[in-house]
């Protein structure tokens, strides 16, 4: 038998890969491509297993690992650098490293857990900033081309959540990532008021670095939004679902009954998906179905429990995604993707199903 995927992802779900390449020197990434090659599916390359969720029959091909770890900086001017980041490197860390370096421009998306590599694919984003505002340049393996390529942040079709590497799954993968940074002991404004709220300033007030990294941890741990090392709520992945897009009626309407409503960067409008879910009378702690529960913190955290499956998580994603659509008229669109099979390939990978967080 494989190697478990259930040991490599936060669900801890998914039977086993026929192989398991780990991937941890940059430069032998020619060589463990060639060798993910064959067999009887396409490879799929994992991050750090918080964005996926893994069929309970395993994956009948290669699965890779992105376990490269590495920072780099680059001075461009007095108060500009390029930060070169390693594919596998965790995005907490490196969130982590740029506040005590005084670069801005990453500060909000601490306690987000996945890889660098991984957070371009969702463009991942909080509080105001998304990682699109800062990238320059990737380093990604296009398995259609067979070959290495850089690709620049106007080639990447970033939108609310999604990007090019999301719309064509499995083409890219990506290897590592450049962000252009700020040399500022302060923090970008603050964009949301609850933020705001904790650090007791007004929005649009500029924190140090420091305290306002800290902040957002701290308000992460206390909404739910931070993945516990033990407890009923330890399998997750966090939130489920996207915040959807909403007409200007029905915008009106959710208003009137006290309902959040935002607008996305591209000016969408945009209902709150937790919000939804608790109208539509799930509660944190309720029981969705047997061994997928809403996490106790929020409805938009599903987690699992000894009895659970994939196919259960997958039955419980369309059980929510039912009951907002018949008491809302609103589609919630899952960030899990089911796994897709493909045949034998020499270029294109399969996808094994993952989704990302923010």
């Amino acid at each position: 038998m494989g190697e478990l995927l259930a040991d490599h992802t936060t669900l801890r779900l998914g039977g086993p890969a026929d192989r398991f390449l780990t991937h941890t020197d940059p430069a032998a990434w020619p060589d463990l491509a060639h060798a993910a090659l064959g067999g009887d599916a396409a490879p799929f390359v994992l991050g750090g297993g918080s964005n996926t969720l893994a069929d309970d029959t395993g994956y009948p091909g290669a699965v890779i690992r992105m376990a490269t770890r590495g920072v780099a900086v680059r001075s461009l001017s007095s108060d500009l650098v390029e930060v070169i980041v390693q594919g596998g490197e965790p995005l907490d860390l490196l969130v982590a490293f740029t506040v005590a370096e005084g670069l801005s421009g990453i500060e909000y998306l601490g306690g987000i857990p996945g890889t660098t590599g991984a957070a371009p694919v969702q463009n991942t984003g909080a509080y105001g900033q998304q990682i699109s505002d800062t990238l320059t340049r990737l380093t990604v393996y296009d398995w259609n081309l067979g070959r290495t390529r850089e690709l620049h942040a106007g080639d990447c079709d970033f939108g609310y959540r999604t990007s090019a590497f999301k719309t064509q799954p499995g083409r890219f993968t990506i290897l590592e990532v450049g962000l252009r940074l700020a040399r500022r002991t302060c923090a970008s404004p603050i964009r949301y008021q609850h933020l705001a709220d904790a650090l007791a300033v007004r929005l649009g007030a500029r924190p140090s670095l420091a305290e306002a990294a800290q902040a957002v941890l701290t308000d992460r741990r206390n909404r739910g939004l931070t993945l516990p090392t033990c407890g009923p709520d330890a399998r997750q992945a966090g939130s489920v679902f996207l915040n959807p897009p909403i007409t200007h009626a029905q915008a009106t309407a959710i208003d009137a009954s006290g309902g959040p409503v935002c607008s996305s960067t591209d000016g969408t409008l945009r209902a709150s998906a937790g919000w939804l879910l608790e109208q539509a009378g799930f509660r944190p702690g309720i029981r969705v179905c047997p061994g997928v529960y809403c996490s106790r913190s929020r409805a938009l955290t599903l987690t699992v429990r000894d009895n659970a499956t994939a196919a259960r998580f997958t039955t419980a994603l369309e059980a929510l995604i039912h009951a907002v659509l018949t008491t809302h008229r609103i589609r919630l669109q899952p960030e899990p993707v089911q796994p897709h099979r493909r045949g034998p390939s020499k270029r294109r990978p399969g996808r094994l199903g993952s989704w990302r967080r923010s």
